[in-house]
C-alpha cells in the first residue's frame, strides 16, 4: 500500500484536510471525492497507478477530517473551494481533475466554468442528478424547515468493524480488507461507537432544486477532453438518471467525450474495479 501523508490548509476561513501520495516534484492528479466519502476512499485507485504522481485528494467541507460548516452546505461554496484547492497547489497550469459522483459534477461544472484552468476530466458517474420541478419547491422547504427544527443525527455502529460489515452489506462487491481499510477512514468515535465521519447536516435535504439545464449550459463551456466512466450495474444511475436519452443528451453537451463502461461493477467503481480505473486514468493523461 501507497504511503500518503495528511496536511491541513486554512482556505476560505476553513480548515481543509488534504492527504497526498508522491514525490513533490511528480506531476499533480488531483482526486476529488463524492458525497458521504473521504480521501482515502481513493487508496485502491492510487496503489494500482504504475506512474509517481503527485496526488492530491482533499476531504471536501464537512467531510472526513476537513472542518464542518455551523449550518447548511451550499454546493456553489464547493465550486469556490475546488478554485482554492487550485489556487493554492497549482496556480499556474492547467489541471487534471479525476472526480467520484459529487467529485465528478463539480470537476464537469468547474471545467465550463473556468474553462482555461482544466486540462481534462475522468469522470466517476458525476453525471448530474434527477430533472426536478418548480412544482416541487414547497414541499421541500417545508420538509428542509422541518429538518432544521428537529436537528441533524447520524447512525452509530457499535465498532468499526460493525461499519465495516455494513459497507460490505451495501457494496457487497468489496472485499474484507477494502472494506477494513474504508472502516478505517470513513469512520469516526462517537458516544457507543463509530460514525460515518461527515457533518450529520449533509443529510438534510436541499431546499434549492436542481437544474439540470444549468448544469448543461456548464458543461456546453467545457473545452477539456472527458472521460466518463460508468459502471455496467449502477444503483446510481437507475435511480437518479433512467432514461438512456437522458443519459445521451448530457453526455451530448460535452464538446470532446468518451464513454467506457465497467462490467462487474457498480456507482463506487474506485472501489469495484481500482486497477481497471487507475489503468485508464494513465491512459487518458499523457505523461508529461
Amino acid at each position: 500500500m501507497k504511503t500518503s501523508v495528511s496536511e491541513f490548509v486554512r482556505l476560505r476561513e476553513r480548515r481543509m484536510h488534504f492527504r497526498i501520495w508522491g514525490g513533490a516534484a511528480a506531476p499533480l492528479l488531483f482526486l476529488l471525492h463524492g458525497w458521504n466519502d473521504v480521501s482515502a476512499s481513493f487508496q485502491f485507485v492510487v496503489d494500482a497507478l504504475r506512474r509517481d504522481w503527485r496526488v492530491i485528494a482533499p476531504d471536501w467541507r464537512g467531510f472526513g477530517l476537513s472542518q464542518w460548516n455551523d449550518d447548511a452546505y451550499w454546493f456553489p461554496d464547493y465550486l469556490a473551494d475546488l478554485e482554492a484547492v487550485l489556487d493554492h497547489f497549482a496556480p499556474a497550469a492547467p489541471v487534471r481533475l479525476v472526480g467520484h459522483s459529487m467529485g465528478g459534477n463539480l470537476a464537469t461544472m468547474y471545467a465550463g466554468i473556468r474553462p482555461a484552468r482544466v486540462a481534462g476530466i475522468v469522470n466517476l458517474e458525476g453525471f448530474g442528478l434527477r430533472p426536478t420541478d418548480a412544482a416541487e419547491a414547497p414541499a421541500r422547504y417545508a420538509k428542509w424547515l422541518d429538518q432544521l427544527r428537529a436537528g441533524a443525527k447520524i447512525r452509530v455502529h457499535a465498532d468499526r468493524n460493525a461499519f465495516a460489515a455494513r459497507l460490505r452489506h451495501d457494496n457487497p462487491r468489496l472485499t474484507p480488507q477494502r472494506a477494513a481499510f474504508l472502516a478505517e477512514h470513513l469512520a469516526e468515535t462517537a458516544d457507543g461507537g463509530v460514525r460515518l465521519a461527515a457533518d450529520p447536516r449533509h443529510r438534510w435535504v436541499n431546499p434549492v432544486l436542481y437544474r439540470i439545464e444549468e448544469a448543461r449550459a456548464c458543461w456546453r463551456r467545457v473545452t477539456a477532453p472527458v472521460l466518463w466512466l460508468r459502471g455496467s450495474d449502477s444503483a446510481f444511475l437507475r435511480e437518479y438518471i433512467p432514461q438512456e436519452e437522458d443519459y445521451g443528451e448530457r453526455l451530448a453537451c460535452f464538446a470532446d467525450a468518451r464513454e467506457v463502461r465497467l462490467d462487474e461493477c457498480g456507482h463506487n467503481l474506485h472501489h469495484d474495479r481500482p486497477e481497471e480505473v487507475a489503468r485508464l486514468i494513465e491512459e487518458f493523461f499523457p505523461w508529461p
